[in-house]
Order: structure tokens, then C-alpha cells, then sequence
């Protein structure tokens, strides 16, 4: 939630003054995040060792990224929400980072990539580390440290969350569902905001219900709601039944059909060649058509139903298995190779759900464009933890959160949809109608086959095979939203 430049020669008489939004001490500087309920203090008390915190403006547990600097060294460390991931790199006794990867853009290049991270990418096997897909360039996981000297820059990882490992029995006379809309609710009131105007997102689905109601619950002088449709018979009972929801806690409700802005529309970040990260989410046109939406209506804050899945799901910690990626017939001999190392470099357990966090990264930085603070209360410590300890049966296909949505008044048809909305139809028509295009283009120059990631004649019979297929294989989304950002950036 900060970007900067320090350069270690600057910290031996820090003079550090105010200017524009920006602190700044010789050729170093420091800006947070343009967004309101963000804040940074500096604290020089003890100069020459000068504190800075960049924080969300509030009491209980807030996101942080902390920095202290003094002669010869400064030292960077994040809290355990993730919010807005630090992407940092250091050169010649200088520490560039930011929240937003594309500010990073001059230290960037395509042919020094890291391979694992790249097969990752390629076949879905996505991992929360410290690498990203460029060499020196680092991302500051949860609670994790990193430090600049003279020698240059080290990360330091925290030790591995606790977790509750097996549910527990509940006591007699417990209700459940009101301990989660306590907890639910308290979270969500303590969200700063300066103005009262909110958003929420909501996608007619059991997480964001559970946070709309416990929003509404809050009290706050104006919320607005934002929502994909996704479009066909699904996408109907989608949007009867975010109706429902949103009549029922009063929101202002701007509803955005998916299927105009799939991935590679013409308008869209991709299409344009705007920088972004090559790592970003598929459906990133659409959902920036949101932000937009919610920007343009003045929300300071976004609710979102982030993390639901995760806090719902049934596993053992100790006994995890991931499941088997689907094999990538285009794989170059590169990231084949590279495979083998997919489990390498990876963080401790986080205190928040790993996927939660990845999904931060790649969603999260393009609130912070819009001005306003992602907030994914389901997420929160207090709630993952809540979760953790609950009976397996109260988890069963969101069960508690689904009795919540009745017990609001609210009909079985919205808190048990028959049909759950999803994104393949929209994926579908971006790989078929702009994705293939690309594809084209790609089989000409392409910096993934020119350096060995992908298999050019694996991809040319891939893309003679897609006209005919009944589906476009969405596997191609990967490679393709690949190599779109990398072209950005160089």
C-alpha cells in the first residue's frame, strides 16, 4: 500500500520533509497509496533511525506495511492481510517497491523470467511465495520481512501460522449463526471510512449475501452493490436474486452484464496494451468496468465475498493434496522442466487462507487505482479462525451461511440456488471471439515460444483444432493473458 525509492546513501542524515503526498529525503521518497482510508506516519523521533507505518486508519488489527531505516540499513515487514501486496527490487544500494507491479516496469525483462513461476502460471499451479515471474523482483509475502544493506537485499520469512486443526464440538444451548453474525458484523463496522459511502459486491452467490446482510446491518449512510451478470438462464436467476438481496438491504444496485467485457475485448486492458501484470486475473476488463462504476459513485470502501470457499472447505491441514493439474499440451521444454520445482521457495502457512491471498494480488491492486480500499471481511482472522473450530456439518455446502440468509427473511430460491452462477460462458466467448486473434498473433513473434516456455507446433495445432471444437480449451486463457502482459511491460 506504498510505493518508494530509498536509496541507502540518503539514510545517513535523514532529512525527510512533506511535499505533494509524498515524503521525500534527498533522492529518496515515499508515497502511500492514494486512497482514503489509508494513512502513513513517520515517527523520527529516535533519528537517525526513522519509523514509517502505512496503515489502514483503524484500531483492530489494521493492514500494515512498516519500514525502518537507519545509517547503512532499512527494513520492510507486512502485517497478515495481504490486502495490497509490496513488490520490491533492489539495485546498486537502492530499494524500488510498490503495490502496483507496473510502477516497477525499468526493472523488468522478459528474458529474465523465472521459470517455475512461469510453469506455474501455464498449468495452474499457482503458488503464494516470494518469487514472481521476474527475476530480483520479490514480493513481500504475509508477515514476512525484508532487509537492504550495503550487501544488497535478503528476505526473511516469518514462522508458520497456528492453526485450529480439527473442529470442535460446540457447548449445549450454542447458537452458531448468531456467534458468526456477531462476529460478522462487529468486523465490518470497524472498516474506516471518512464519508459513510460504501460498495459491496455482490454476485447473488451465499458469501456476498452474508456480507451484504452484514453490512446492512452496520448501518451505513450509503452503500451502493456492484455485480456481474453472467448472462443466460443462470445469469437470470443470478440477477433475481441479487435483486432480492439488494432490495432487502436497501443498497443502490448498478448491475454489469459479463459477457460485453470478456477477456481480450476490444476496450479492455488487454486489448489496449495498457501495462499490467502478466499475472493478473482472467475476467480483469469486466471487473475494472466495476471499479469504474464504483469510483464514479465515490465509495471509499468495497465489501467483497472473498475468502467464503476457502473458510467453508473441509480438509485436513496435516494431510492436505492439492489436486492434479490438467496437463497443458502446449508446455515448451522450459517450463517442463521447470515443473519439477513448482513446490520449491514456497511461504510458511499464512494466518489468512493461501488462495484468499493470491486472489488479493491479482484482484486488489486495481482498487487501489480506483481509489478505494478492497476490504474482504470473511477473510478476517477473527473469522477464519471462528471457522476453523466450527462442525464440519455447519460447513457442508455453506450451510450456516445459507440458514443465515434465510433467517434474514429471505426465500430458499436465494440462499440455495439450484444453479450457481459461474464464468465459463463469458470465458468462452473472450477466447473465442478475441482470445483466438491473439492466438494468431502469438504464432508470429512471441516471447513465450522464443524463449522456450512454449511449444510453437503444440500451439499452432491447438489453435487449428479451436475453430471447429464445441468449447475453446480455457487452458489457453493462461498462455494467452501470459503473453499479452509481458508484451505491456517491455
Amino acid at each position: 500500500m506504498l510505493s518508494m525509492r530509498l536509496c541507502l546513501a540518503d539514510l545517513q542524515d535523514p532529512k525527510w520533509r512533506s511535499h505533494d503526498g509524498r515524503w521525500i529525503n534527498g533522492e529518496s521518497w515515499i508515497e502511500p497509496a492514494k486512497v482514503s482510508t489509508v494513512v502513513m506516519e513517520v515517527n523520527d523521533d529516535q533519528a537517525p533511525r526513522v519509523r514509517v507505518r502505512v496503515k489502514e486508519c483503524k484500531r483492530d488489527e489494521p493492514d500494515f506495511v512498516a519500514l525502518t531505516m537507519e545509517p547503512g540499513q532499512a527494513r520492510l515487514s507486512a502485517g497478515v492481510f495481504g490486502t495490497a501486496p509490496l513488490y520490491l527490487t533492489e539495485k546498486a544500494g537502492e530499494l524500488h517497491a510498490s503495490w502496483d507491479l507496473t510502477l516497477l516496469r525499468s526493472h523488468l525483462r522478459a528474458d529474465r523470467l523465472v521459470a517455475r513461476v512461469v510453469a506455474r502460471t501455464l498449468t495452474r499451479q499457482h503458488r503464494y511465495t516470494s518469487e514472481t515471474l521476474f527475476e530480483g523482483v520479490y514480493r513481500l509475502t504475509e508477515r514476512a520481512a525484508a532487509t537492504l544493506t550495503p550487501h544488497g537485499l535478503s528476505m526473511t520469512d516469518p514462522e508458520p501460522a497456528e492453526h485450529v486443526l480439527e473442529p470442535r464440538t460446540l457447548r449445549p444451548g450454542v447458537d452458531p449463526l448468531a456467534a458468526l453474525d456477531e462476529l460478522l458484523t462487529d468486523v465490518i463496522r470497524q472498516t474506516p471510512t471518512a464519508t459513510g459511502c460504501l460498495g459491496v459486491e455482490l454476485s447473488g452467490g451465499a458469501d456476498s449475501g452474508n456480507v451484504a446482510l452484514a453490512v446492512k446491518a452496520a448501518h451505513y449512510p450509503e452503500v451502493h452493490s456492484f455485480g456481474l451478470l453472467v448472462g443466460g438462464s443462470t445469469g437470470r436467476q443470478q440477477s433475481e436474486r441479487r435483486r432480492a438481496l439488494a432490495e432487502h438491504c436497501g443498497f443502490r444496485d448498478t448491475a454489469t452484464p459479463a459477457l460485453q467485457y470478456p477477456p481480450f475485448c476490444p476496450g479492455g486492458v488487454r486489448a489496449l496494451r495498457r501495462q499490467h501484470d502478466p499475472a493478473g486475473a482472467f475476467y480483469q476488463e469486466a471487473f475494472d468496468v466495476v471499479r469504474e462504476q464504483a469510483a464514479a459513485r465515490r465509495c471509499e470502501v468495497m465489501f467483497t465475498g472473498s475468502g467464503g470457499d476457502e473458510i467453508n472447505a473441509h480438509h485436513s491441514r496435516t494431510q492436505a493434496e492439492l489436486p492434479t493439474p490438467k496437463p497443458v499440451p502446449w508446455l515448451g521444454a522450459k517450463a517442463a522442466q521447470a515443473l519439477a520445482e513448482v513446490n520449491e521457495h514456497l511461504a510458511p502457512i499464512p494466518v489468512l487462507p493461501v488462495p484468499t491471498l493470491m486472489a488479493f494480488g491479482m484482484h486488489n491492486p486495481g482498487f487501489l487505482r480506483a481509489g478505494i480500499w478492497p476490504v474482504s471481511p470473511l477473510a478476517h482472522p477473527r473469522i477464519v479462525r471462528f471457522m476453523e473450530q466450527l462442525p464440519h456439518e455447519h460447513k457442508h455446502g455453506k450451510a450456516l451461511f445459507r440458514e443465515r440468509i434465510r433467517r434474514a427473511g429471505l426465500p430458499d430460491w436465494v440462499a440455495a440456488p439450484t444453479e450457481p452462477e459461474n464464468f465459463l460462458a463469458v470465458l468462452e466467448k473472450g477466447l473465442r471471439s478475441y482470445g483466438l486473434p491473439v492466438l494468431d498473433d502469438m504464432l508470429k513473434e512471441s516471447i513465450l515460444v522464443d524463449l522456450g516456455y512454449v511449444d510453437g507446433k503444440a500451439l499452432a495445432q491447438a489453435r487449428r483444432n479451436a475453430d471447429s471444437a464445441p468449447v475453446v480449451p480455457d487452458l489457453l486463457c493462461d498462455v494467452l493473458a501470459l503473453e499479452v502482459g509481458l508484451r505491456s511491460l517491455m
